[in-house]
């Protein structure tokens, strides 16, 4: 069952904030490189990269991660292997344990020079306790807010830390809201609710209504209770729910939806008012540039830890023209 959390509102405060916002402002295009400049392939031919994926072939951001990556060792002579854990499907302890198995088996088999990661379940079950300060090096992607909640970065260990822009959306959707009540939907995972603590932290926001589902059935339900339970909805990820219908979820949002949404992924845009996107191809760009460093003898610790940057602001004409929107904001893109 969906399950929802009541809880009193705070405000957004801090010069810690204001720090944070000015590193996750998102309507920029331009990449976000950190001054490596181009691959020198002079002596890469025959170096291997591992790049474990937590979640499965078939997740649209994950995957664009893994072609960004691919695409940054294009011409260098590197040998690139894609795995996968499916942590996000197959969360159960035995499944996960096998899933990091599997990970161990491959990398002794191939034996990296370096290795990069997407995403919270690969540091949690194999960085943490298999890699800690080894003498393998690792490059990390999309770990949300923290990455000290795994005690990173160590020694071995670099990356690019996950934010996203929710004062910025809340911001948006406040200004068409009939009210102050503020509603979260998303899969009911570890990762979404490290997102829900940290959007508390950081910015001092508490939601009215949080709505965590495990089923496409139970998600129709949250988002149609959340129209008359609050004033305003974030739409979060949705990949841990292997029935999601997207005709479906579109008819829907498209037909019953009563108040503003938005969401920080382009590919749930058909389904909300508005996005104020991250940038997955940015994280993919990072790894690549970052593991590149260090095949050219950079140790990770030198390399100091980043926050993705880029992004892009889209809307919703169907939703909007619904909700008696006509004008979009400055410099969004129209979602089509």
């Amino acid at each position: 069952m969906a399950s929802v959390l009541r809880r009193r509102r705070v405000t957004m405060v801090g010069d810690m904030v204001r720090a944070l916002l000015f590193l996750v402002v998102m309507l920029t295009a331009a990449a976000a490189g950190f001054g490596m400049g181009p691959a020198r392939a002079d002596h890469l031919a025959g170096k291997r990269v591992l790049h474990i994926d937590s979640y499965h072939a078939g997740n649209e951001w994950n995957d664009r991660i893994a072609v960004a990556v691919r695409e940054g060792f294009e011409d260098t002579g590197v040998d690139l292997r894609i795995i996968h854990m499916d942590a996000k499907r197959k969360a159960e302890p035995h499944q996960i344990a096998g899933a990091v198995e599997a990970v161990l088996r491959t990398i002794e088999a191939f034996r990296p020079h370096v290795v990069t990661t997407s995403d919270d379940p690969v540091a949690r079950y194999v960085i943490m306790p298999h890699f800690r300060d080894a003498d393998l090096p690792i490059v990390f992607s999309g770990l949300n807010w923290d990455a000290g909640a795994y005690g990173l970065p160590y020694g071995n260990v670099t990356g690019m830390v996950e934010v996203s822009p929710i004062p910025q959306i809340v911001r948006l959707l406040r200004s068409h809201a009939r009210g102050d009540r503020i509603g979260f939907i998303a899969e009911d995972t570890d990762t979404k609710r490290k997102e829900l603590a940290h959007h508390e932290k950081l910015f001092g926001l508490s939601y009215d209504a949080v709505y965590l589902v495990s089923s496409f059935p139970e998600w129709t339900t949250a988002f149609r209770r959340a129209q008359s339970e609050v004033d305003m909805l974030v739409v979060l990820g949705v990949g841990a729910l292997t029935d999601w219908d997207e005709t479906a979820a579109r008819r829907l949002t498209e037909e019953e939806t009563r108040i503003p949404t938005g969401t920080d992924f382009a590919w749930l845009a058909p389904y909300t008012l508005l996005a104020v996107a991250k940038v997955p191809e940015e994280q993919g760009r990072f790894m690549a540039e970052a593991a590149q460093r260090i095949l050219h003898g950079e140790r990770p610790g030198d390399i100091p830890l980043a926050y993705n940057r880029e992004g892009e602001l889209l809307f919703n004409q169907r939703i909007a023209a619904r909700l008696g929107i006509d004008t979009p904001p400055p410099l969004a893109r129209m979602v089509p």
